[in-house]
């Protein structure tokens, strides 16, 4: 079998040695449909199509494709592993990275996309309901507080209108993928390179789920949905606060294949009724000093610990009222909020600091007429 740097993946794809991933996808797409065992019945076709995957396999991964092609400059480094088998080793390792043994081939792209979820023009068959749009809207407080109407452009996926939704303009079912015959993975023997052997990866055709759209439609690629340009006017009720959200429904992404499509989330922001990073420090400090004063008043140690109370009054004070005192009702309880976190929390250490202090008090006391009795 021949070595890796003695085969031009590139031409065998017919792809361009700059070809970005998507065109290297597409390449390999229409050559294995040709290819494919079930489908070409030529002698060498099977040998041709193992070819084909083993090109995409490499060609398909940033760092598998940077080794092969530091191969075929002739780097002394890029061949380089380790005697358990793993790239890099001595010397810090290659200088082309590390050279992966989990094999994950994130396949498309398209905007928004997330793990799993088909690219933006695949041919896969894959119905998934679309996502949530989120958006914040940052709002005066007496706007907040009277309600307003307001309209909003963003862009999100919507259901392609040539083939209203499905992906496919003539066909409303999928069909088994010819590539991987339905099982979603294609294995690749790569055994002369680097001696890795076979190789399990998904099928670039189906992207995982063994069904392909039978007639993909021009406009959206197979998908159902085109990227656009949308609108909503979003009510904000009267009385509406800082971290509230106003709900519309579908009008998120749309979902691939006819899928459901998500909803559109307006998060409320009234940054009047919010409190900065440091006021909220100020008020948690304010109310972790609390109990100490309280418990030391009560059990008459407060002067052991004065020195303590009142660096942290101080402290709390000066950054929770650094920018004054005159805000909204509705920041005077968030800030109450904060200040009974802060109590909670120090009410904890108050307590376990004052019997540790008693404690040790009535030790040195013991251990004091002790020594006298001693004496005596």
């Amino acid at each position: 079998m021949a070595s890796m740097n003695e085969k031009d993946y590139y031409a065998i794809l017919g792809v361009d040695k700059d070809a970005t991933t998507d065109d290297i996808r597409r390449a390999f797409q229409k050559k294995a449909r040709k290819l494919h065992p079930d489908v070409n019945k030529d002698p060498g076709a099977e040998e041709r199509f193992k070819e084909v995957s083993e090109a995409y396999a490499v060609l398909s991964d940033d760092a598998k494709r940077r080794r092969y092609d530091a191969l075929r400059s002739g780097s002394p480094f890029a061949g380089y592993a380790s005697p358990a088998g793993s790239a890099g080793g001595g010397y810090g390792g290659s200088p082309f990275g590390d050279f992966p043994f989990g094999w994950g081939f994130p396949f498309g792209g398209g905007y928004g996309r997330g793990r799993g979820e088909p690219s933006a023009r695949s041919r896969a068959y894959n119905p998934r309901a679309g996502a949530d749009v989120s958006v914040r809207l940052d709002l005066d407080g007496d706007v907040a507080a009277r309600g307003v109407r307001r309209g909003v452009t963003y862009q999100r996926y919507v259901a392609c209108d040539v083939c209203s939704g499905r992906g496919s303009v003539e066909t409303s079912h999928s069909e088994t993928c010819p590539t991987c015959g339905g099982s979603g993975k294609m294995r690749v023997d790569l055994s002369g390179i680097f001696g890795f052997g076979v190789m399990e990866m998904e099928c670039p055709e189906c992207e995982g789920t063994g069904k392909v759209v039978a007639d993909p439609c021009g406009n959206c690629g197979g998908s159902g949905r085109v990227l656009s340009a949308s609108e909503v006017v979003v009510e904000i009720p009267a009385g509406s606060h800082d971290g509230d959200e106003v709900r519309i429904e579908g009008m998120g992404n749309a979902g691939t294949n006819g899928s459901a499509a998500g909803d559109f989330v307006c998060h409320i922001g009234v940054p009047s009724e919010r409190l900065t990073q440091r006021q909220s420090m100020g008020f948690q400090v304010l109310g972790f000093d609390l109990p100490f004063i309280v418990f030391g008043a009560i059990s008459g140690n407060l002067a052991a610990y004065s020195v303590f109370v009142v660096m942290l009054l101080v402290a709390g004070v000066l950054l929770a009222f650094r920018d004054g005192i005159a805000h909204e009702r509705a920041w005077w309880r968030n800030a109450l909020a904060t200040l009974a976190n802060g109590v909670a929390t120090g009410t904890f250490f108050a307590i376990l600091t004052i019997a540790m202090y008693s404690c040790t008090s009535s030790l040195g006391r013991a251990g004091y007429t002790g020594s006298a009795l001693t004496r005596g």
